[in-house]
């Protein structure tokens, strides 16, 4: 563009004003067509979704109402595509109107809103019916890209001003919005609660509301902008553009006309000051300013790594466990160490020249892994992005340790802490699945589109400050200590925040002991055990003096951790919590300190890390891995390492200062964070606490219906996430009570999980979760729909194979007391070690005179051997089918009721193992029965509540049907 210096009256001019006038207008009618005319032809259609219609539906989407009919399709589609010139134009206007010399954010909003504007195409033009993955991924970026451009618009209007205000009103209306949002799309999408779907709609047309009213502000905003075509000379053919910035006037032309850089004119408010872009991202060679965007980019940074890496873990488990050994796929782990590849001059020069490129590919290899179905394939790519992003940590690192100062390595320090808590924060939100990883899908409760959305973006404006010429007052004094301490602490510290405190849950079940509960529960108690990590990263930061005391502290409560059960072994493990998380920024700090030698003294840390994580499978997993009986049952020998680890660095360090003037920059932000999450927290363990009574299916009848069910980790055949389907089938089978076997996931191998936790909310149940991780068993959990009075753990003779656990609980059926017996014997190797479990399992079977029903993994013939042991006069109990020969490991026995049912029901691609399920008359108190009978009673001799679901008949559902027998026995 031109500027004209003639001072000819113009050939054409236009006051901006009005385009943002015609785009508030064609933009708004578009939607407002499109549902006038929805809703006039086809109000039935447009509100009926997957699960529900009128009148349990009865507003309809977005998506429904502008992309599923015609006419309205059409209309809204020709309206919006008239919008289109007015978006460029308001955009270029914007560019024009908020111009500022030396800020970045001018060119945010430019190519953030442009970007955005093609991503509004792309879901306008393509509708959910024709591609519901892209509509949907166009429709998430066009929500994430609002952020920047709405950021970037308020930034750069006139602070102090009435306009401003509104568009901060608006903004805030519009990203407060997605609250409920999210939540009311859960209730739908997972919970399918009737009628959430119509109060999502009504959340959905507000964020359109606010979009279009955000820009409209424009109106406002381009009163005094006009855009001129004059003639460059009056005798030739030529002319310029000119923007002129002007009171409005006839006399306009007395006005100054500028290009790019036209003053900021406003008739709203005062002009205070200008807008500096240090105010809000890394500026080169100077301090890092802690603004809230860098603060959040670095946070959902850390984030995406925490999700990678233990992502990692999870699916290399997949194959052993399928394959029962060593299966050599879990070589990968080895991508853990790649920041020695930093040793190469080129990858050097790349990871730190472009820190945000490393993130990026680590997230599209890491995150967007959940796209492949191959197991195989997705582990290799979750390896390469696991690799990416231990690179782009450690090039953070070192470019941080560049800047010496301690503010700005101890800043990203905290951010790298509250992203570790935010994917504790999340997974405490998804019942301890993290919504990110690639274990999850669409189909199995994933936000995996959303999650790569966000982490591609954050990766993107990932800066990073270069080095400073000379050393800071607060950091030339602070490295302190050998790399060899350094590394060894710091790969500690990785094991130990992963193994610990990637899950809310994890400590907790360290120390539950069953019922009557003496100690935390997940829920409420996890937010706890969330806000003492927080506390923990606020106070190393703020203050981190007392570093030594609070180790010694450390220690003590680790020791009460592991000795204890209940509250006090709780209490410890919150001190423990607090230690780990307090520590974590002068270890980054000492870390940075050697960023010479980064690739090296990485390489060690995470040499340490693998060896730690490898020690933690071997205690559990000592029977199928070589030189496993050196570490069996020896979390003890796993724990005090890594504490001790940590603690000899610690008490080497040298007096620790920092600088509290410049700390006051950084602390209130953090602060106004730390307070969000621990809020967020609350909130959660407020919306997931069980406030209703679990009630049996049939409770006229007497009828408990109980299952038993080998889950294999909930992990299916094809390496997802198998709790909705295993939640399904519970439900669907009507089971008042069920065992579950290979259900201790609580370890860095299995992700760190607690599958009882959604079933048992969801299907309104108590949960027994047994044997703790630290119990070094497989697992055992209880789920039941009746009281659980009172419940002991157990862990059986087992001299030589892996251990066998068992859970004896006392439940309160309709008045009467029913124990309940969930077992997982040895494996088939291990001969003696089963003979002497099952003598035990005899001895506690017949401890008891109550009715008893027995759910379990025998691993033994009918009528064979231990057989005989377990169905005896000593135990008492009796088979529930002594014809069903075709049984190996589950079995149901049970004695002083009356059985009525039996069946087995296939798994589908679950897991390897079928249910089996059974059902029983509770008898009244002091009448019991011990009588049983092999006669089959014809099926119209039963009561409707004591038959079998029908949805299992004939080919069943989602692969689930009635199998060996084809058809449930019942009995008299």
């Amino acid at each position: 563009m031109v500027a004209s210096s003639s001072v000819s009256r113009p050939l054409l001019r236009i006051n901006a004003q009005f385009v943002a006038i015609a785009h508030t207008i064609c933009s708004a009618s578009a939607f407002i067509a499109a549902f006038v005319i929805g809703y006039a032809l086809h109000f039935e259609k447009i509100v009926r979704n997957e699960y529900f219609g009128y009148p349990d539906e009865w507003f309809p989407s977005v998506s429904a109402t502008i992309g599923d009919r015609y006419p309205e399709r059409s209309v809204f589609q020709i309206l919006i595509a008239l919008t289109s010139g007015p978006r460029f134009l308001l955009l270029f206007f914007s560019y024009i109107r908020l111009y500022k010399p030396n800020s970045s954010f001018p060119k945010v909003a430019l190519i953030s809103g442009i970007i955005r504007t093609v991503t509004c195409g792309g879901w306008v033009y393509i509708t959910s019916t024709d591609d519901h993955d892209w509509h949907d991924i166009f429709m998430i970026s066009y929500i994430v890209l609002t952020l920047p451009w709405d950021i970037s618009i308020i930034k750069l209007t006139s602070p102090g001003t009435t306009l401003k205000k509104y568009r901060k009103l608006t903004a805030y209306a519009f990203f407060g919005t997605l609250f409920p949002l999210i939540y009311l799309f859960v209730q739908h999408k997972i919970h399918h609660t009737p009628g959430s779907y119509s109060y999502y709609a009504y959340t959905e047309w507000l964020l359109i509301v606010f979009d279009i009213l955000f820009d409209s502000w424009a109106i406002l905003d381009f009163r005094d902008l006009y855009l001129e075509i004059r003639p460059t000379d009056l005798n030739d053919e030529f002319f310029s553009i000119n923007f002129r910035v002007s009171p409005y006037s006839a006399g306009a032309d007395a006005a100054s006309s500028s290009n790019f850089s036209s003053k900021n004119y406003d008739h709203y408010g005062p002009e205070k000051s200008n807008f500096k872009l240090s105010d809000n991202f890394i500026p080169k060679n100077s301090e890092f300013n802690g603004s809230y965007i860098q603060i959040m980019i670095n946070i959902v940074n850390a984030y995406m790594f925490w999700t990678i890496f233990t992502a990692l873990f999870l699916c290399i488990w997949y194959f052993p466990l399928w394959y029962m050994g060593i299966s050599g796929y879990e070589l990968v782990i080895i991508t853990s160490l790649s920041p020695i590849l930093l040793k190469f001059k080129k990858l050097r020069e790349f990871a730190y020249t472009y820190p945000n490129k490393i993130r990026f590919y680590a997230c599209i290899f890491g995150v967007g892994s959940f796209m492949i179905s191959d197991p195989m394939l997705r582990l290799f790519s979750i390896s390469i992005g696991n690799a990416l992003s231990f690179i782009g940590l450690t090039s953070e690192v070192a470019l941080l340790g560049m800047t010496k100062s301690s503010t700005i390595i101890r800043s990203y320090a905290t951010t790298f802490m509250l992203g570790l808590t935010l994917t504790s924060i999340g997974k405490f939100a998804y019942w301890t699945n993290n919504p990110v990883w690639p274990i999850l899908n669409e189909k199995t409760g994933g936000l995996n589109k959303i999650g790569i959305v966000i982490g591609l973006l954050a990766a993107h404006y990932t800066q990073f400050p270069k080095a400073l010429a000379s050393k800071t007052k607060d950091y030339e004094d602070n490295v302190s200590t050998s790399w060899k301490y350094v590394a060894l602490a710091f790969g500690s510290l990785m094991f130990s925040w992963m193994s610990m405190l990637t899950d809310s849950s994890v400590i907790i079940t360290w120390v539950w002991d069953g019922y009557p509960i003496s100690g935390p529960t997940p829920v409420p108690h996890g937010a706890v055990t969330l806000s003492v990590m927080l506390f923990g990263i606020y106070f190393g930061f703020y203050n981190p003096r007392s570093y030594k005391l609070i180790t010694g502290l450390g220690i003590i409560g680790s020791v009460i951790l592991y000795s204890f059960h209940g509250w006090l072994g709780y209490f410890g493990g919150m001190i423990y919590t607090f230690w780990l998380t307090y520590v974590s920024q002068i270890c980054f700090e000492q870390l940075s300190g050697y960023y010479d030698n980064i690739a090296k003294v990485m390489f060690a840390a995470l040499s340490v890390t693998t060896i730690l994580v490898l020690m933690h499978v071997w205690v559990v997993a000592y029977a199928f891995v070589p030189g496993g009986p050196l570490l069996r049952e020896r979390t003890d020998i796993v724990l005090g390492s890594s504490v001790l680890l940590i603690a000899m660095f610690v008490y080497g360090l040298k007096g620790i200062e920092l600088n509290h003037i410049k700390v006051k920059k950084h602390i209130s932000k953090f602060n106004n964070i730390i307070v969000s999450l621990l809020f967020l927290s609350g909130i959660i363990a407020f919306n997931r606490f069980q406030y209703s009574v679990p009630k049996p299916y049939h409770p006229k009848s007497r009828l408990v219906t109980a299952g038993i069910w080998t889950i294999h980790f909930g992990l299916d055949n094809d390496m997802w996430a198998s709790e909705y389907r295993m939640r399904d089938l519970i439900r669907d089978a009507e089971l008042d009570v069920v065992g579950l076997l290979e259900s201790d996931t609580e370890r860095i191998i299995m992700g760190n999980r607690d599958l009882t936790q959604r079933i048992a909310e969801e299907l309104n149940m108590y949960a027994d979760f047994g044997p703790g991780p630290n119990k070094h068993t497989w697992g055992a959990a209880l789920l039941s729909k009746f009281p659980i009075l009172n419940s002991t753990h157990h862990l059986l003779p087992s001299p030589v194979g892996e251990l066998a656990p068992a859970i004896h609980a006392t439940l309160d059926m309709y008045g009467t007391l029913v124990d309940v017996v969930v077992f997982h014997s040895g494996q088939e190797e291990d001969e003696e070690d089963r003979r002497l479990q099952s003598l035990e399992l005899q001895r506690i079977m017949g401890s008891s005179d109550r009715p008893m029903i027995l759910l379990s993994y025998l691993v033994t013939t009918p009528h064979e051997g231990n057989y005989h042991t377990y169905v005896s006069e000593e135990s008492g109990m009796h088979d529930i089918d002594v014809t069903d020969d075709d049984r190996w490991c589950e079995y149901i026995l049970y004695k002083k009721m009356k059985r009525t049912g039996y069946a087995r029901i296939s798994r589908g691609s679950i897991t390897d193992t079928e249910l089996q399920v059974g059902k029983f008359v509770v008898p009244f108190p002091d009448e019991y029965d011990e009588t049983y009978s092999q006669d089959v009673v014809p099926e119209v001799w039963m009561n409707v509540d004591r038959r079998f679901p029908d949805i299992f008949r004939g080919d069943g559902v989602r692969d689930h049907r009635y199998h060996v027998f084809e058809e449930p026995k019942y009995y008299i």
